[in-house]
């Protein structure tokens, strides 16, 4: 299934990198977190992507059309100026680079490379978080119930470590755990094409009219996963997913 990356944001929030590279380009582990993103889609066969660009969008496309020798050791010929690799990293994945306009939002971007999908069902996610979600499960349920959208559901990520206390007496201590109660839209949606006719133009807010429409038809279904999720708004976000996989815990590792 075609996968759609929405990756043009300006990701003001985390301008310690954003001032030089777009979001989805900065890295965890050395890598960026776009490929993180795509490397769970493509560990349950989801190779064909489109990514849709917008802030520093040539970053992106220099970062793809030199991935081959940006992740291998190679030799280079200077009197040919052949260049041989070595211990290349076989990705075997299909992406497609579109520009999507420095300023249209996200419901925009959308319906921009709606003649690159098709008239077809495709799988959609953020440029900027990382879960352990089961896709094949997703797909699953999406097919179950024959609606226009599935949106995966999450939980927040607590801020604050939490305490259950009795009668002043602290019975269980949690740092920063996952929140029981409440859900948030985590991205990794599963559409049907006919939600394209739901996005008017470039200035479409994908988590307003469009989705919120989608709801009031009774066309909007949530996948809930009680597993990992983790966006990359803040500096904060950005040092606890590195650690995590410094240290050999990442959830989303695959």
């Amino acid at each position: 299934m075609k996968v759609l990356l929405l990756a043009g944001g300006f990701g003001t929030r985390l301008s310690e990198y954003t001032e030089t590279v777009p979001k989805p380009m900065v890295s965890i582990g050395g890598r960026p977190i776009l490929w993180h993103i795509m490397r769970s889609f493509a560990h349950y066969g989801h190779k064909d992507f489109y990514v849709a660009l917008g802030y520093k969008a040539t970053l992106l496309k220099e970062y793809f059309l030199h991935y081959r020798f940006l992740n291998a050791n190679f030799t280079v010929d200077l009197t040919t100026g052949v260049v041989s690799p070595h211990q290349v990293d076989e990705a075997d994945w299909r992406v497609t680079l579109v520009d999507t306009g420095l300023e249209s939002m996200t419901g925009g971007r959308v319906k921009r490379l709606q003649s690159f999908i098709g008239n077809e069902p495709f799988m959609l996610t953020y440029g900027d978080g990382v879960a352990d979600i089961d896709l094949d499960a997703l797909l699953s349920f999406h097919r179950s119930h024959g609606k226009m959208v599935t949106v995966t559901a999450v939980h927040p990520g607590a801020r604050f470590g939490e305490l259950m206390i009795d009668d002043g007496k602290v019975n269980c201590f949690q740092e920063k755990p996952q929140m029981g109660l409440g859900w948030i839209n985590g991205g990794y949606f599963v559409i049907e094409p006919d939600f394209f006719d739901l996005i008017t133009g470039d200035s479409t807010v994908l988590e307003r009219e469009p989705l919120e429409q989608a709801a009031l038809m009774g066309e909007l279904m949530a996948y809930q996963h009680d597993g990992f999720w983790q966006c990359m708004d803040t500096k904060r976000d950005y040092d606890m997913l590195n650690n995590l996989w410094h240290i050999g815990r990442a959830p989303w590792r695959v």
